[in-house]
């Protein structure tokens, strides 16, 4: 049975600026949105406690060993730049063909339902540790930027809109 591991975001204490929650309860929403619709494709998952710490996922994820690791993240702009960057950014390992190919697959479903296409961005990075340290294949998507009121605004009223993007990009990337 195919397999990904479901990693929301830990963070807390990054509040959304429309003042409707913060980071880790809005990513919890959109993995619990995920849920059915994985089950109903039957793609089987784990996922992360809001009580884990990031060493303690990469370690559960590698123990579980998923086709695909999905962190799943609202993003900030530097201070200088708050509130104007927006857009999804789906991040990968540079050099991972497997973690590249299921980011393309995970824009352009995100493309579809993004207020502005243009914007979304497939981005590969070393440095993320939830990127490099796990073993299968892992994106992370910053689905959208918290300290901007627009972006904040789509990210709270669209969660079963983007739940069922991301559902749609697992069942692509694994070919079912």
């Amino acid at each position: 049975m195919p397999s990904v591991y479901l990693s929301p975001s830990l963070q807390d204490h990054h509040i959304y600026v429309s003042g409707a929650g913060n980071e880790e309860y809005h990513m919890n929403r959109i993995a619990d949105a995920m849920a059915p619709l994985l089950r109903e494709k039957g793609i089987s998952f784990a996922r992360n406690s809001p009580y884990d710490t990031l060493p303690q996922i990469i370690a559960r994820s590698n123990a579980e060993n998923p086709d695909l690791h999905l962190a799943l993240h609202s993003n900030s702009a530097p201070e200088n730049l708050s509130g104007l960057i927006q857009g999804p950014d789906i991040y990968y390992f540079a050099g991972s063909s497997q973690g590249e190919k299921a980011a393309k697959h995970f824009a352009e479903n995100l493309k579809k339902i993004y207020p502005t296409p243009a914007l979304v961005a497939v981005i590969p990075n070393a440095s993320l540790a939830e990127l490099k340290k796990t073993k299968s294949p892992a994106i992370l998507a910053e689905l959208a930027y918290h300290d901007n009121e627009e972006d904040a605004q789509w990210l709270v009223r669209h969660t079963e809109e983007i739940a069922q993007a991301l559902a749609l990009s697992l069942v692509e990337f694994l070919h079912l």
